[in-house]
């Protein structure tokens, strides 16, 4: 049988990255699948059975409306991929603009409270769920230049061990996990912001962020996709409240 036979995930960022990854191994070991994403190109490029609807995770009228079609379309929902977010701006604190940082913390942290506040009551009724939401390594460590994002990384792994503290009586496990440096188009985008600002070339970028892990090396979606599973699954039946690191161990920033 498949491991995820019979569960109702639902993940946001699926358009693309990370979430996708995750969406397609559910999908592959039967789980029933709503995606979401403001990518609707990169939904409709899933493969068929995953069901999807446009959803700015920062948008709380459009996330209620997402979450409305996500619960008629599965009948429930047993896993949510908490995924949503944006890499916000780059610079020092000073020269951070306000609304730059607005529109990061907007998507990386309230946008993760409006997709846990819709599971949480239904999963708490039936009296199970998982539900991973997605820090960072630099939601462990200060990440110079980064501050909204890493501001907001860090919020979210109070908000999940809060919610795992509210929800664990009810059997609901809540859990955050902190990717290092995933290889792909994004990470692409954080070295080229980076080179910019600083003046380094992108292979120096590049090789500082390799350095500062002992393992020596970036990680890949596969590698985040295979923990958010286990962590999804009956093997990872006892583990809330944890933000766990999948990323070569990262020694600094």
């Amino acid at each position: 049988m498949s491991r995820f036979a019979g569960q109702r995930a639902i993940v946001t960022a699926a358009g693309g990255g990370i979430a996708r990854t995750i969406a397609e191994q559910l999908h592959r070991e039967g789980a029933a699948v709503f995606a979401g994403d403001v990518d609707t190109k990169g939904l409709s490029s899933l493969p068929d059975g995953i069901a999807h609807q446009r959803c700015d995770v920062s948008n709380r009228v459009e996330v209620d409306a997402f979450f409305d079609a996500a619960l008629a379309h599965l009948g429930g929902v047993d896993i949510l991929i908490n995924a949503a977010g944006i890499k916000g701006p780059t610079g020092v604190i000073e020269d951070t603009d306000p609304e730059a940082w607005a529109a990061c913390v907007a998507v990386n942290l309230t946008g993760a409270y409006h997709c846990l506040r819709r599971v949480l009551g239904p999963m708490k009724a039936k009296g199970s769920g998982s539900i991973i939401n997605f820090s960072s390594t630099g939601g462990l460590y200060g990440y110079p230049e980064r501050s909204p994002y890493c501001a907001a990384k860090w919020a979210i792994i109070g908000l999940t061990k809060t919610a795992a503290a509210e929800a664990g009586p009810f059997g609901v496990r809540v859990n955050a996990l902190c990717p290092g440096s995933v290889e792909g188009d994004r990470m692409d985008r954080v070295i080229a912001d980076e080179a910019l600002t600083t003046g380094k070339s992108v292979d120096q970028i590049r090789d500082d962020y390799v350095k500062d892990t002992s393992m020596r090396c970036f990680v890949t979606a596969e590698d985040i996709s295979e923990m958010a599973l286990f962590l999804c699954s009956k093997a990872g039946a006892r583990i809330s409240g944890q933000a766990i690191s999948v990323d070569g161990h990262t020694s600094m920033l």
